[in-house]
């Protein structure tokens, strides 16, 4: 089980008219635990006191990048959709092409929560999730 509430370390790629991310990690679980709370760092200034409430997914693909893509996608329905601001994110199990995971999530008050960007799409331009000798990574490009 890997679960982070810690400020996360991602890189912006500069790129035309869209917002892309460099996420590294030092397995497959937390990557995509970085890759969620890096998109909601890009969206919104959560609050990490706040209460939350518990949502359990499940979620797959048919390789790395598509479940990348899948993975964020179905976070992002949760704040365009919902308006759902995510605070953690615990990966319970990850087995061939599928993520169970359990989220944290607060609901949007626009009295209280400071908005930085709008993601309308995570998109499959450029998208990658690769394995190196030391540790993951991935590159998602968002439509802004």
């Amino acid at each position: 089980m890997v679960q982070y509430k810690k400020m996360i370390q991602y890189k912006l790629i500069d790129h035309t008219a869209d917002f892309g991310i460099q996420v590294t990690a030092e397995n497959k679980k937390t990557l995509f635990v970085n890759a969620a709370l890096a998109m909601f760092d890009l969206i919104a200034d959560t609050d990490k006191n706040r209460e939350t409430q518990t949502l359990f997914l499940d979620i797959s693909g048919d390789d790395w990048p598509d479940l990348m893509v899948n993975w964020l996608r179905e976070m992002l329905y949760l704040w365009n959709g919902e308006e759902k601001l995510i605070t953690a994110v615990t990966i319970e199990n990850l087995t061939g092409y599928e993520i169970k995971a359990c989220v944290l999530w607060y609901p949007f008050d626009p009295d209280k929560d400071k908005i930085k960007n709008e993601i309308k799409a995570v998109t499959y331009h450029q998208i990658a999730v690769t394995q190196r000798s030391h540790d993951w990574n991935s590159r998602i490009i968002f439509d802004i």
